[in-house]
Parts: structure tokens; C-alpha cells; sequence
């Protein structure tokens, strides 16, 4: 299994790059997790869509054809921690990389989220950029954890 979460931008608090570098630590070999950081665009005197637009060919460019992209969005679809799962062993049974986006503070460019055959969303409250990037690590090692048959997860 292969999967990339990408991220916009490269500084982000300590406690939230611990917690994460922590969570991709903890998989085993044939389960790999990695993280990619995209540099955000410069805010001086561009418009929203100018730096979405920006952003997103650095996203575009960063991806493989044959990558299933799910983005992160407010309006995506809502999982348990099971269905997550099970959509985690779905897309890895097929071979290709399992691609997660997370957008920079403007959103994603409408061309990332074209891009993707999966829109999900992590909660139905908007959550802070760092903290996105620890729920989503979190969430990927609990589900190989339920895959896997491991005491993680003891729901």
C-alpha cells in the first residue's frame, strides 16, 4: 500500500509536525505513508484564485497519472472510522498510490478537485490547517490498524 498525503504549506506548528512524524513512524513495511509539503504562494497583492491557481499546478505537478487523488473538502463525503477503512483497503488492493490532498488557507484550485475521484471531509467543523494534517495521520494508522487486526484501534 502507498500512500501520499500532500499539503499546503511547509511550516507548520511543532507540536502538529511531531504528531504527525510520529503517526508516519508507526507503519510497517508494505504500508507506506509519506508526506509531501507544497510550497504556498507568496499573499502579497494576489487574489484568491491567483493563489489557489498557483498552488494547484504545484499539486497537479506533484501527482502520478495513475494516482487515486481524494481531496480534502467541507462539502466532501463524511466516513466512520470503518468505512474509512475499508475505502483504504479498497484503494490498495488496486496497487496505484492513494493520494490525500490538503489545501492551503484559500482552498483548492476547482483543477485539484476535478482531479480527484473522492471528495471526504474530516469533520463537519472547519479545523485548523496543522490539525487536519495530525487527524489525517491518525486516522490512515488507525485504519491500517483495524486492516491489519492490531489493539490500536479498539472500537
Amino acid at each position: 500500500m502507498r500512500i501520499l498525503i500532500l499539503a499546503v504549506g511547509q511550516h507548520i506548528a511543532d507540536w502538529a509536525a511531531e504528531a504527525v512524524r510520529g503517526y508516519l513512524a508507526r507503519f510497517p513495511r508494505g504500508f507506506t505513508v509519506e508526506l509531501k509539503e507544497i510550497r504556498t504562494e507568496p499573499r502579497h497583492g494576489k487574489t484568491p484564485a491567483q493563489l489557489m491557481a498557483a498552488e494547484g499546478g504545484r499539486i497537479l505537478d506533484a501527482l502520478e497519472r495513475d494516482d487515486k487523488v481524494v481531496v480534502l473538502d467541507e462539502h466532501g463525503r463524511d466516513f466512520t472510522t470503518g468505512e474509512f477503512a475499508s475505502f483504504i483497503a479498497d484503494h490498495g488492493r488496486a496497487g496505484d498510490r492513494l493520494v490525500f490532498v490538503i489545501g492551503g488557507p484559500d482552498g483548492l484550485a476547482p483543477e485539484v478537485k476535478a482531479r480527484a475521484q473522492t471528495l471526504i471531509r474530516l469533520s463537519s467543523m472547519t479545523l485548523p490547517h496543522a490539525l487536519a494534517r495530525v487527524l489525517l495521520a491518525e486516522q490512515v494508522y488507525r485504519s491500517w490498524s483495524i486492516l491489519a487486526g492490531h489493539p490500536y484501534h479498539r472500537a
